[in-house]
């Protein structure tokens, strides 16, 4: 597994490791790194030498660009202060390759980059769900892989400690967009942490939860977990480790009584507030909301 350090997780907003339906984020193996709502312009989050940029058509959406890209890049390990946390005789980075999608290239071929340099603009795909905020995705593999199948990347772990944020279901709406709202609460106040420390949001257990919940079939932990741990929200069984991954058990997220898409989770170093996916909600600024989870027979599950 790779350790990806503080320095680079240090410089987005927010992170998370399963909070998509893409295989490449299968167990991990993947890191989305999310910048400021107001900032168009995508963050090299390893050093190196370009070795390819590629553009391949992505899915026709109304919101969306109409093109995927993909930027390859030889990795100096060092210099991104990437740790190897497996057996030494197994360890990948001498020869790595960071595989960055989401990012209309400004690089080329040859060029060399420092951790921070500009990679180009970032894009909306038609690979991106629509209340998905701007990232860069970021996955590794061995020089000898497939640098262009989805799967096939190694097991990413931020090298920073997310503090868990209670919550009782309860908040104000803050934010609204099409298919989406954001509440006040848990507030990152609440954790007591101070200003760039990450916070996510904890279970029950106190185990800060990563990904959609449920509508993307599993998610996982940002927190030391121990394998076969029960997890519970809101009082209700959410599901069961399997290593730091967690394929959801069979529930609806309600509303104030209504069943919505999910929840959307992830790790923040600035402010927090629950994200709820509602596509078609009438929710305005200022609604007062409460959030439950009950078993369900037919619980939403998207692709």
């Amino acid at each position: 597994m790779l350790r990806l350090p503080r320095s680079v997780l240090s410089r987005f907003e927010r992170f998370s490791l399963y909070n998509s339906p893409y295989p490449a984020h299968d167990s991990g193996c993947a890191i989305d790194l999310y910048v400021a709502a107001d900032d168009p312009v995508a963050r090299s989050p390893v050093a190196g030498v370009v070795r390819e940029t590629r553009t391949v058509r992505a899915p026709d959406k109304p919101y969306a660009h109409d093109d995927e890209f993909l930027v390859l890049v030889d990795v100096d390990a060092d210099a991104t202060g990437l740790d190897w946390l497996g057996d030494p005789g197994d360890d990948p980075r001498d020869g790595l390759v960071a595989r960055i999608l989401h990012v209309d290239p400004g690089v080329d071929a040859g060029d060399e980059l420092a951790v921070g340099d500009s990679l180009g603009r970032l894009v909306r795909s038609g690979f991106f769900a629509p209340w998905v905020s701007n990232h860069v995705h970021l996955g590794f593999r061995s020089a000898d892989a497939n640098q262009h199948r989805a799967r096939g990347s190694l097991p990413v772990s931020p090298d920073v400690t997310v503090s868990p944020l209670d919550w009782d279901g309860t908040g104000t709406v803050v934010e609204t967009a099409g298919t989406f709202v954001v509440l006040d609460a848990p507030a990152r106040a609440d954790a007591g942490v101070g200003p760039g420390e990450f916070v996510g949001l904890a279970s029950d257990e106190g185990v800060v939860l990563d990904g959609g919940l449920a509508h993307y079939g599993f998610g996982g932990t940002l927190s030391p977990v121990e394998d076969g741990q029960s997890l519970s929200l809101l009082g209700e069984r959410v599901g069961r480790t399997a290593g730091r991954d967690v394929p959801w058990a069979d529930f609806d997220v309600l509303v104030d009584g209504a069943r919505v898409t999910g929840l959307s989770l992830f790790a923040s170093r600035v402010g927090f507030g629950t994200k709820i996916v509602c596509p078609g909600h009438d929710f305005a600024v200022g609604d007062e909301v409460s959030v439950a989870i009950r078993p369900g027979s037919d619980p939403i599950r998207l692709d």
